[in-house]
């Protein structure tokens, strides 16, 4: 019996995924729960398991493709007998519950996370031609204009051009391998694998692209050129988050140099101590601690504006966002509760937080729900900046780079070790007033962490 597998609804109001890998091949083999392939969404990267036993029939979305939730993906021959006549009764179907990719007994589809749209409420995608029927002709949106525009896309023109375009699933090939070769232009799909079982390895991609290319039908500029990709994932997601805020949130930026002479002590001391021996601790935990005290004193800065409603929500906790750099482009993973947290436990869930996005690992679940924002671009060497607040929230804290700076200290030059802060906020939310308030008492905690005794 053949089965599709739909694209499942992954949670937090996304509508679409993009397939990135597929781990099995048509002919293969599959059992239940194993994974099939990997998707990414506008906010992480998710391996979705099978549904189904059986036999893969087809791939029916490339990689590189972008599909719509409940649109079918690949096609599963299974050992199951025909559909029965008649459904089964509605009590034993909710008490069993649907497997994933199947309607239920109102009609939803189940998915990974809750239920996703009814059958028939989005547009699906056609399927794929039959391997006998000659290939249609790509689609405006799933290949470049032409030859002439090298860059990459579901099959690159480099690859065509050297190899012609090939269909199929890709080989076996490890991420960084499979890395090489787009930055490459080599088709995977091309290359037999020299390593073991037909893996495909570094040599054989670098074999391949030394290899001489094919002429094309129209000539490449010997200087310069351009590459286009398409605005997808993490970056179409960030794209329009920050245009929203900034067209939505009246935006003011203060800036402040503060003297942290006496937290990089403080710092190098507790470095020292047993408590701390097997925890990171950096000046980013400082800040975030500093933050989350003096956010108590102004709680104007943890809070959002709900336009329907006409409220201003105020949050008895911080959940504070840490703007991260990634491979995929820059996400925002949020420390729950981090006005709860100690020095130490806010070390340990930075350096947990930072090596999970780095990784491409966040759970979709960890990227939203935040009212409190801290970036860090003083580890790219900048001073300051005027960072956009995430949509939602009432401000953000830009770090700057930690330098000894010369610094009166007592009527005295003296030098020290000074980084530059830079507050915005939304003016709805925050007075001036109260944001100089917070960011001054920011401030004062990072040059003299003593304070916090005393609040």
């Amino acid at each position: 019996m053949r089965r599709e597998f739909a694209m499942p609804d992954v949670g937090e109001g996304l509508t679409e995924a993009e397939v990135v890998t597929w781990h099995v091949a048509p002919g293969d083999t599959v059992s239940v729960n194993q994974v099939i392939v990997e998707i990414e969404t506008a906010k992480a990267a998710v391996e979705l398991p099978s549904p189904y036993a059986g036999t893969v029939g087809a791939l029916l979305v490339e990689p590189g493709q972008t599909v719509p939730v409940g649109a079918p993906i690949i096609a599963i021959e299974t050992a199951e007998a025909g559909a029965p006549a008649a459904a089964p009764p509605a009590a034993d179907t909710e008490e069993a519950g649907a497997k994933i990719g199947e309607a239920g007994a109102d009609g939803r589809i189940a998915t990974l996370v809750g239920y996703g749209p009814r059958p028939g409420s989005v547009q699906r995608r056609p399927r794929r031609a039959p391997a006998s029927a000659p290939p249609a002709p790509p689609k405006p949106d799933e290949r470049r204009a032409g030859p002439d525009l090298p860059g990459e896309s579901a099959v690159g023109t480099k690859e065509g051009a050297r190899n012609g375009t090939s269909a199929g699933p890709v080989p076996l090939a490890k991420p960084p391998v499979r890395k090489l070769a787009k930055d490459l232009g080599v088709d995977l799909r091309s290359l037999a694998g020299s390593g073991a079982g037909g893996v495909i390895t570094r040599e054989d991609v670098t074999a391949a692209a030394a290899a001489p290319a094919a002429p094309v039908s129209a000539p490449t500029p010997s200087a310069g050129g351009v590459r286009r990709e398409p605005i997808r994932g993490v970056r179409k997601a960030t794209a329009a988050a920050m245009v929203s805020s900034a067209f939505t949130a009246p935006h003011v930026t203060e800036f402040l140099a503060v003297d942290i002479t006496e937290t990089m002590a403080l710092r190098d001391r507790l470095r020292g101590t047993r408590e701390y021996a097997e925890v990171k601790l950096t000046p980013l935990a400082f800040v975030a601690k500093a933050v989350c005290l003096a956010a108590r004193r102004t709680p104007e800065v943890n809070a959002s504006w709900d336009e329907a409603a006409g409220e201003i929500v105020y949050y008895d906790r911080v959940q504070l966002g840490i703007a991260a750099a990634t491979p995929r482009g820059l996400i925002v993973p949020k420390m729950r509760d981090a006005d709860t947290l100690t020095l130490r436990e806010l070390a340990a869930a930075l350096g947990e937080l930072t090596a999970t996005a780095r990784a491409g690992r966040t759970l979709p679940a960890d990227l939203v729900g935040g009212t409190f924002t801290i970036t860090n671009v003083g580890v790219f060497g900048v001073d300051t900046g005027t960072p956009i607040l995430n949509p939602g929230e009432a401000a953000i804290l830009a770090v700057g780079a930690i330098k000894p700076m010369p610094w009166v200290v007592e009527g005295e030059l003296a030098v020290r070790t000074v980084c530059q802060l830079a507050l915005s906020f939304d003016h709805r939310l925050v007075d001036g007033e109260q944001g100089s308030r917070f960011l001054a008492d920011v401030g004062a905690l990072l040059t003299d962490p003593s304070l916090a005794l005393t609040w």
